[in-house]
C-alpha cells in the first residue's frame, strides 16, 4: 500500500480495538463449559487467566505484528525473524495443528448446534443407524460435513463465510438476552439463588466430583487460557491505527476488564437460574451440549418467572435452545468456510516454497490451495474416526474433544511467547510499537507466562493418567506433540533435499 492511500484508509479507534478484541476472544461457550466442570471454582481461575496471560500476551502480540506488519506469513514470519525458520516452521505446524483439531471438534459438535436448532435439545445421543452407536454416527457426519465444506471452499465459494459476521451478531443478541433474563429471574425470585453461594470456599471447591484434587483443580487453567485464545489475529493491527503506542494499551486494557468481566458476571449469573446437580450436571449433560442445556434451564425458569404453566415453561426453555442454536450453526459454518483455507494458505505462502512439494503450494483457479485443502481434511477425517470409533460414550467423546481442541490451542503459545526474548534482542527491526523497554522484566514475564502454559498442559494430560483414563491422556497431548514432530522430521528432510541453510 502507498503511502498516499496508507493516509487516506480508515484508522481504527479504541473504540473500534475493543469490539474487535471482544469479538475475537469472548465465546459464551467457555461460560457454559466453566460452570460444568468446576460451577462457582471456575470464577478465580478464569480472572487470572486474563490478568496473567491475556493481557501480557496481547501486548506481545501487538509488538510482534507492528515490527513485521509487512510479512504475509502471520505467525510464521514473527518466528522466522525471531528464532529462525526451523522452529517457525515447527510452532506454525502446531498452531496450523490446532486448527485442524478446531475443526475435529466443530464436525462433531455442530450437529448438537443442528439438533438443538430441529428439536429444541440435544437429541444426538438417541441417534443411531444401521448398527452405529450415536457416538460413531455423528463421526460419521462430521466426516461427511468436512469433505462437503472442503469440496465447496476449494471452489473459491466462499460466500457462505459470510453468514459468520451475522452469526457474530446474533451472538452479541443472545448474551444481551442471557444478561437480561438472568437478572429478570433473581428479581422475580427475590434474590433467592438457584445455586447457593457460601463464601470463598465455593471459588475454590468444585462442585464436579472430576474436579475435587489439586491436579484436576490446576489442569482447568487450560480452559481458563482457552476462553482467551485467538490474540495472535489481533497483532497486525497497529499499523491501521493513529498513535499506537497509546491505542492498543488502552484498547487491551477495556478489552480485558470486560472480556474479564462479562466472563466472571455471565457464570455468576448461572449459578442465578441453574442448580448445579438438580438442574445442569446431569448425566446427558456434556461440553458438547452445555451452553444448550443452559439456555434450556434459563427458558424455563424464565416461563415459571412470568408465571406460566410447567408445559408452558418447557417451550420457553426450547425457544431459548433454538435461539441460542441458531446464533452458534451461523458462527460455526462461517468460521469452517474460512478456516478450511486462510490458515493453511497463509502458512504455506508464508513460509520458504522451497520446503513444500511442489502439488502443495499449487493454487487452483480459485486461488485455493486445493490439494493441500484436501491432505488437510483426510488427516481431520482419520482423527474424527479414530476419535468417534474408540469406544467413547457422549460424555467422554466431547470432553476428549474438548481437551484436545484446548490443549492444541495454548500449545502454540509456547512458541510465540518463548520467542519474544529473542524478538527484543534483535537489533535490525524496525519497533513502531514498544511496550516492553526493561529487558529483564521482560524475560521474567516471558518464564511466569510459559510457566503457566506449561503446568496447565502437562496437568490437563496428568489428570486422566491418574484416573487409568488413558484414551483421554493419549488425545490430549497426542496432536500437538505428534504434528511437531511431524513438522520436524518434515523441516530436516526438505531443508537437506533443497539445500536450505538450517539455523
Amino acid at each position: 500500500m502507498d503511502e498516499q492511500s496508507g493516509n487516506t484508509k480508515k484508522m481504527i479507534t479504541t473504540f473500534g480495538l475493543v469490539t474487535m478484541i471482544i469479538t475475537a476472544i469472548f465465546g459464551f461457550g467457555n461460560v457454559s463449559n466453566a460452570y460444568l466442570q468446576m460451577g462457582y471454582g471456575s470464577i478465580i481461575w478464569y480472572a487470572l487467566a486474563g490478568i496473567c496471560f491475556f493481557f501480557p500476551c496481547g501486548l506481545m502480540m501487538a509488538e510482534y505484528g507492528s515490527a513485521f506488519k509487512d510479512a504475509k506469513g502471520g505467525i510464521y514470519s514473527w518466528l522466522a525473524g525471531s528464532i529462525g525458520e526451523r522452529m517457525a516452521f515447527i510452532g506454525t505446524f502446531v498452531w496450523l495443528a490446532s486448527w485442524i483439531v478446531w475443526m475435529v471438534s466443530t464436525a462433531s459438535r455442530i450437529w448438537i448446534t443442528f439438533s438443538a436448532l430441529i428439536f429444541g435439545k440435544d437429541t444426538t445421543q438417541q441417534w443411531h443407524f444401521m448398527g452405529l452407536t450415536s457416538t460413531e454416527l455423528i463421526g460419521v457426519l462430521g466426516i461427511i460435513l468436512m469433505i462437503v465444506c472442503t469440496y465447496f471452499s476449494s471452489r473459491g465459494m466462499t460466500a457462505i463465510a459470510r453468514v459468520g459476521s451475522l452469526g457474530g451478531i446474533f451472538t452479541v443478541i443472545v448474551n444481551i438476552i442471557y444478561i437480561i433474563a438472568a437478572i429478570i429471574v433473581l428479581i422475580v425470585n427475590k434474590g433467592a439463588i438457584a445455586q447457593p453461594f457460601h463464601g470463598a470456599r465455593d471459588l475454590i471447591v468444585s462442585p464436579n466430583q472430576q474436579f475435587q484434587t489439586p491436579i484436576a483443580i490446576i489442569s482447568f487453567v487450560v480452559y481458563a487460557i482457552f476462553a482467551y485464545g485467538g490474540m495472535e489475529s489481533l497483532g497486525s493491527v497497529t499499523d491501521s491505527m493513529k498513535n499506537p503506542e497509546k491505542t492498543f494499551p488502552r484498547g487491551l486494557i477495556i478489552a480485558s476488564i470486560f472480556t474479564i468481566g462479562a466472563y466472571v458476571i455471565m457464570i455468576l449469573m448461572a449459578g442465578w437460574f441453574a442448580n448445579y446437580n438438580h438442574d445442569f450436571a446431569k448425566g446427558s449433560t456434556n461440553l458438547g451440549n452445555a451452553t444448550y442445556v443452559l439456555f434450556n434451564i434459563l427458558g424455563e425458569k424464565l416461563g415459571l418467572a412470568f408465571g406460566c404453566s410447567h408445559a408452558t415453561a418447557l417451550i420457553w426453555g426450547e425457544v431459548m435452545t433454538r435461539i441460542v442454536a441458531f446464533a452458534q450453526a451461523l458462527g460455526f459454518l462461517g468460521a469452517l468456510f474460512v478456516l478450511m483455507y486462510s490458515p493453511i494458505k497463509a502458512f504455506i505462502l508464508g513460509s520458504n516454497p522451497d520446503l513444500w512439494p511442489k502439488k502443495l503450494t499449487k493454487l487452483n483457479k480459485a486461488g485455493m490451495p486445493a490439494n493441500a485443502m484436501w491432505l488437510q481434511v483426510t488427516i481431520v477425517s482419520i482423527i474424527i474416526f479414530l476419535v468417534a470409533f474408540g469406544g467413547s460414550a457422549a460424555q467422554k467423546f466431547y470432553t476428549i474433544l474438548t481437551d484436545m481442541a484446548n490443549v492444541s490451542t495454548c500449545f502454540p503459545y509456547l512458541f510465540l511467547v518463548g520467542a519474544f526474548p529473542f524478538f527484543k534482542a534483535k537489533k535490525d527491526i524496525d519497533r513502531p510499537f514498544v511496550v516492553f523497554k526493561n529487558r529483564f522484566w521482560t524475560n521474567v514475564l516471558v518464564w511466569f507466562v510459559e510457566i503457566i502454559l506449561i503446568v496447565g498442559i502437562v496437568f490437563t494430560f496428568v489428570q486422566p493418567m491418574l484416573e487409568h483414563d488413558w484414551q483421554t491422556a493419549f488425545w490430549t497431548i497426542a496432536g500437538p506433540i505428534f504434528f511437531a514432530i511431524v513438522a520436524l522430521v518434515f523441516y530436516q528432510i526438505s531443508a537437506k533435499k533443497n539445500k536450505i541453510s538450517e539455523d
